[in-house]
């Protein structure tokens, strides 16, 4: 009897110190994840600390500039000296545009009207504030001052301007805005193929990278979207109406949340939602604008019915950027120089293979090709053998080797000379096949 009361206080005993061990090791555990609940705290109370006192040190420096975005823009201290652009009267823009005929009417957008003209015997786009619009006439000049600095292939061209008459004058896209393209409002036009679709997206990235690089402060666009990017004759893409770019003296970094007094910009549905909440403004603004431009939301637009030929894989990386490009924090998305204009640039390689082998858009001349690359060249140069080569080839070979890529036999000089017939037959075989879509 004794021996089985024992044992029993015994196993009740061992059951007690197991238990006691239990809640030892959860209290640990506890006590464990309250200090590192108390460490983050603390060092998220720091990091509070220290984003006050640095927005307080750039208080000086942001009311500055508030100070100098609020100063009137004066157009002829603007132009004045200015030797790149040409001033225009106020006679020369209303004889241009037949004193502003609805018949020369093309566009019309969120501060002015923007008539077709030709001035300097050459097709121009004029842009007309309007008179309601005379309180955004510094968002105008703005316009001006930025666009007189810039230079890339991507980005429309300034002329010049008419300071009386408060008119800029552009650079004539004969294709309108990938907008009206991508819904086919001009009568006539086709669905444009996804291979032109995608080097356009390509181009239009290449142009935001250099606003975004450019010195001494990066430029953000605040309004990039379809209706904003303009086509030329050969529906090459350049990025227009930076009336709302903005200067950014200090670029936030992505990880850091800062409130900042800033006039929202922009159309709703391309605007960056970090944007929207906190009004900073980052190059990465612009990023999430891309992204919604290509698929916002509803990429069976982007790849729909009307072009049966994109090929599924290409179109899942290009679906699974455009996510990436619109996640709704900046630290979220990709960066553009890095790792967006990398991926454009693959598939844009792969497209323009297509687009030169598909049998469907017509197939080039045998002698417009390359013997050495085997592509369609850009830059055709004749060897001493007679033929023509990309230049890039032919220079590489000859500085190697003395003999000839097509016949074998031994070249008489390695001399080579620029094929100006060859080169404008290729382009104007180019021409055409853009100009069936």
């Amino acid at each position: 009897m004794l021996s089985a009361e024992c044992s029993e206080e015994t196993r009740r005993a061992r059951e007690a110190l197991q238990r006691e061990e239990v809640l030892k090791h959860i209290a640990a555990e506890e006590k464990a994840k309250h200090l590192l609940a108390l460490r983050e705290a603390r060092e998220a109370r720091q990091l509070l600390v220290k984003e006050a006192s640095e927005r307080r040190e750039r208080e000086p420096e942001a009311d500055a500039i508030t100070e100098a975005s609020k100063k009137p823009v004066n157009a002829d201290d603007l132009f004045s000296g200015h030797g790149t652009h040409r001033r225009y009267s106020r006679g020369e823009i209303e004889a241009a545009t037949d004193f502003f005929s609805a018949s020369r009417k093309i566009g019309e957008g969120g501060f002015g009207i923007v008539y077709k003209a030709v001035l300097d015997h050459t097709p121009v786009a004029v842009k007309i504030l309007r008179e309601d619009a005379i309180g955004r006439r510094d968002e105008f000049l703005r316009e001006v001052e930025v666009l007189s600095q810039l230079r890339h292939p991507h980005l429309l061209m300034l002329l010049g301007a008419c300071p009386e008459s408060g008119c800029l004058v552009y650079e004539y896209m004969e294709n309108g805005s990938l907008e009206d393209r991508l819904f086919l409002r001009q009568e006539g036009t086709r669905p444009l193929p996804w291979f032109v679709r995608v080097r356009i997206i390509f181009e239009v990235a290449r142009g935001l990278a250099f606003l975004h690089g450019s010195k001494p402060e990066p430029i953000v666009h605040r309004d990039l979207k379809p209706g904003n990017i303009l086509l030329d004759r050969n529906l090459v893409s350049k990025i227009g109406d930076v009336g709302l770019a903005k200067l950014v003296p200090r670029v936030v970094p992505d990880g850091v949340t800062e409130y900042r007094e800033t006039v929202l910009a922009g159309t709703l549905h391309y605007m960056d939602p970090e944007y929207q909440r906190t009004g900073t403004l980052r190059p990465k603004s612009d990023l999430y604008a891309f992204g919604s431009a290509i698929e916002g939301g509803r990429f069976p637009e982007v790849i729909d019915r009307t072009v049966p030929e994109w090929p599924l894989a290409q179109a899942e990386r290009l679906a699974r950027m455009c996510l990436r490009c619109c996640q709704l924090r900046c630290r979220d998305r990709p960066d553009l120089e890095s790792e967006v204009i990398p991926e454009l640039a693959r598939l844009a390689d792969m497209a323009d293979s297509f687009s030169r082998l598909s049998p469907s858009h017509g197939a080039a001349p045998a002698h417009f090709f390359c013997p050495i690359l085997q592509v369609l060249m850009e830059n055709p140069y004749i060897a001493a053998d007679g033929f023509s080569y990309e230049y890039r080839a032919i220079k590489a070979w000859v500085e190697k080797q003395k003999i000839s890529p097509v016949t074998r036999f031994k070249l008489q000089h390695t001399c080579i000379t620029p094929n100006h017939s060859l080169r404008s037959a290729i382009q104007e075989w180019k021409s055409g096949l853009t100009a069936q879509y």
